[in-house]
């Protein structure tokens, strides 16, 4: 099919549209997968339909793209060739009996039903029992394409590339939205500047996170679920100690979310001095005692050793 490269023809654009249409209702929805998808189907040479071979293809480069498509989608062209009262269906036709046929008939779809359709034909129609010999034979040839297929890849794969960039996506409460952002947007910064991921809120607290990689992206969700975690009494946490004061050490728990240890929590053994038992920087294990109504944590170190 060599020829003078002109931009995109109308049939080119046609046979885009249909396998595209075919293909469209299998995509996940986008909040379980919120990615623009471009297939690009270079027809290098062709006996046969394009647009359906695009289908087939098109499904197995996203199944190995680990697109979680609903199901698979296989297409097939149907032909005829009608003389008199006399007909036969073809199935899988080649580009010479589209050419000298009657009927140029694709059906796309999954093995449960149809999902696109497309008829070109040269006479002045055909009638019911044409049409239903035709999607009868479309079905069986769609199902053995199927099979085929499913020989090679039957679902998406777990994990996409990983030179594929992640977009996650996840839910807060709304009124959690402020703790993500923090005092004049401190705490999202900070995540953003040590993940190197991209983070936008909406307001009904869907959160998107981009990121070039995935331990990046996994990274900041488990930040974000840290900070809008509930915290409990009973809970123990391995934080850093943030501030050091006379009656006690501030231990940070989740980015933008600290707690005290008095100084009588520090150690079973009595302490003088709270730069005997802890310093700024140190990590340290501790469980929480205590979130009053004004949201302050009270923690122990003391208490950790008494559970081990």
């Amino acid at each position: 099919e060599a020829r003078p490269y002109r931009g995109t023809s109308r049939r080119e654009v046609g046979h885009g549209n249909l396998a595209e249409r075919a293909i469209q209702p299998l995509l996940p929805a986008y909040d379980d997968f919120p990615y623009t998808i471009r297939i690009v189907s270079d027809v290098l040479e062709s006996n046969g339909s394009s647009s359906m071979a695009t289908v087939c293809g098109g499904t197995l480069s996203m199944l190995d793209a680990g697109v979680p498509l609903k199901a698979p989608v296989a297409g097939i062209a149907m032909g005829l060739i009608k003389e008199g009262d006399q007909s036969v269906v073809l199935t899988d036709i080649l580009g010479d009996e589209d050419h000298l046929g009657d009927m140029d008939f694709k059906v796309a779809g999954t093995e449960e039903g149809i999902t696109a359709l497309q008829m070109d034909i040269k006479i002045e129609g055909i009638n019911e029992e044409i049409m239903r010999i035709a999607l009868d034979q479309a079905k069986d040839g769609r199902n053995f394409i199927l099979g085929e297929m499913n020989k090679v890849i039957h679902e998406p794969r777990s994990e996409m590339s990983e030179y594929a960039p992640r977009l996650m996506t996840i839910k807060v409460h709304p009124d959690k939205i402020r703790d993500v952002i923090g005092k004049g947007g401190v705490t999202i910064r900070s995540i953003t500047e040590e993940t190197g991921c991209t983070i936008d809120i909406a307001d009904d607290g869907t959160v998107t996170i981009a990121s070039v990689n995935k331990e990046d992206a996994d990274d900041a969700r488990r930040r974000i679920e840290q900070i809008t975690a509930d915290i409990e009494p009973g809970q123990i946490f391995e934080g850093k100690v943030i501030k050091i004061m006379n009656f006690g050490a501030f231990v940070s728990l989740t980015p933008g979310r600290d707690g005290l240890v008095h100084i009588s929590q520090l150690s079973d053994e009595r302490v003088e001095n709270v730069t005997d038992v802890v310093k700024e920087g140190d990590m340290v294990k501790v469980k929480v005692l205590e979130v009053d109504k004004q949201g302050r944590i009270r923690l122990s170190m003391k208490a950790v050793g008494e559970d081990d």
